[in-house]
């Protein structure tokens, strides 16, 4: 039997369903000597409930697929959020260092204009004392009173006369080159002073065109992370919506499973009941044949026994918690939203959900959501995951059980979801998102669960 042909014949067998229970309730619910057993309800065959089944456990094996692969696709999008941080700040640094290069060969560029001037200032007076030089050599020479000539000593009055002659003039012969020698000095000073500008300019100018193209690399990178990220949010999008989609499914699955199983108990109930009926009758027609026997004129025939109603068990106030967190699967996020009642619109943070704009959605938040599933039990729970964490009895994570909250950031005030048992959890993730079933987290999260039922 095909999927599709197993789904049409549950959906025929459940309305069967319905039927037979509300007829079989009421054959119980008045007892009575003579109340009868109802005609026999529908029984489904072991290979509809088979069939079932093995819809179930494909599409559970779905469901578990999808899961991992959403959190493998959420792990790598969180992954590709920190690198984009990163390249930001990396295309701020190759910012800052381009604006210091530019700055820096600014400042080498007036350096090596200073250290020019300077040189040429030197040069210039270097030639104007070889000027004054060569004035002195020719006067001197003019005078016939160069250093060293005989005319240099004409008309001296005496020794001491001779002597001071002699003295000045070699003063001013070797005071003109020490001059000179000095600025000769400097110019190579100023000269290497340029030279050094000059390279050092150049090095700026190199540091100054290698921040530049740093630059355009960080900026480059930054713009692929976030194609990156974009990417990888729109395929973690389209895994969510398809894993939705296979839970949708798995519910239905589930549910037509479930109703095929009732109704398989009810005629179960029914051939109990008939059994009984049966044995009732046996009984009275056997003692009917032993008071006629006795005695002609006895005639008081026992009164059957009325049949027992059956105790209708429920799954407990933990499944009521469940099943009404569960029905909102899909739900959109909205921050502030929710309350006992189901969804809210949500309200203004001044950040990240206004720019989702949750005010404007009607939704649950983490906390909400709890509200709304504990409110089927009767059990009141504030609005705010930091209260509910201080709410009924805290219990280790390692004896978590199904019906639980888990709870993450200090003092459970970040985020609260469901234990659902075996890794999972149902809960409001997030601005972006909806009300979903997730594998736990474990990274942050408080070492207590809180046990309310």
């Amino acid at each position: 039997m095909s999927v599709v042909a197993v789904r049409c014949s549950m959906r025929r067998t459940v309305r069967g369903v319905l039927a037979g229970a509300l007829t079989l309730a009421v054959a119980f619910a008045v007892p009575g000597t003579g109340a009868a057993v109802p005609p026999p309800p529908p029984n489904p065959s072991d290979s509809e409930i088979d069939a079932g089944h093995a819809e179930v456990e494909a599409t559970a094996r779905r469901v578990g697929e999808l899961t991992n692969r959403l959190a493998e696709a959420e792990a790598r999008l969180q992954q590709l959020v920190d690198e984009v941080a990163y390249k930001m700040e990396q295309a701020s640094k190759a910012l800052v260092d381009l604006e210091r290069a530019e700055a820096a060969a600014r400042r080498a560029a007036e350096d090596a204009r200073a250290a020019r001037r300077e040189a040429d200032a030197a040069d210039s007076a270097i030639e104007q004392a070889r000027k004054r030089l060569d004035e002195f050599a020719a006067a001197s020479y003019r005078q016939g009173s160069t250093v060293g000539s005989i005319t240099g000593f004409l008309g001296v009055s005496g020794p001491k006369d001779l002597l001071d002659r002699a003295e000045m003039l070699d003063l001013v012969s070797r005071s003109q080159l020490d001059v000179l020698d000095d600025l000769e000095r400097a110019r190579v000073h100023k000269t290497n002073k340029d030279s050094l500008a000059r390279k050092a300019l150049e090095n700026a100018q190199a540091k100054r065109a290698a921040a530049e193209a740093a630059k355009r690399a960080a900026d480059a990178a930054k713009a692929a992370a976030i194609q990156a990220r974009s990417q990888q949010q729109r395929q973690t999008e389209r895994i969510e919506n398809t894993k939705a989609e296979v839970e949708r499914e798995l519910a239905e699955a589930r549910e037509n499973v479930a109703a095929l199983e009732g109704q398989r108990r009810r005629y179960e109930e029914w051939l109990e009941a008939k059994r009984r009926e049966e044995e009732e009758a046996r009984r009275r027609a056997a003692e009917a044949a032993a008071a006629a026997a006795a005695a002609a004129a006895a005639q008081n025939r026992p009164v059957p026994a009325g049949s027992p109603v059956p105790g209708i068990s429920g799954r407990g106030n933990i499944e009521t918690v469940i099943g009404r967190a569960m029905s909102q699967l899909g739900v959109q996020y909205a921050w502030g939203g929710g309350n006992a009642y189901g969804p809210t619109l949500g309200i203004r943070d001044g950040g990240v959900a206004d720019a989702f704009g949750d005010y404007a959605k009607v939704g649950f938040d983490c906390s909400g959501l709890m509200v709304y599933a504990f409110a089927g039990a009767g059990v009141p729970l504030p609005k705010y995951s930091g209260y509910q964490y201080n709410t009924g009895m805290r219990v280790p994570l390692s004896q978590v059980r199904r019906g639980d909250m888990l709870f993450w950031g200090p003092n459970g005030g970040t985020h609260v979801a469901l234990y659902l048992g075996s890794g999972m959890m149902v809960e409001a993730p997030y601005s972006g998102g909806v009300v979903r079933v997730s594998s736990v987290r474990y990274g942050g999260i408080q070492p207590y669960a809180v046990r309310i039922l």
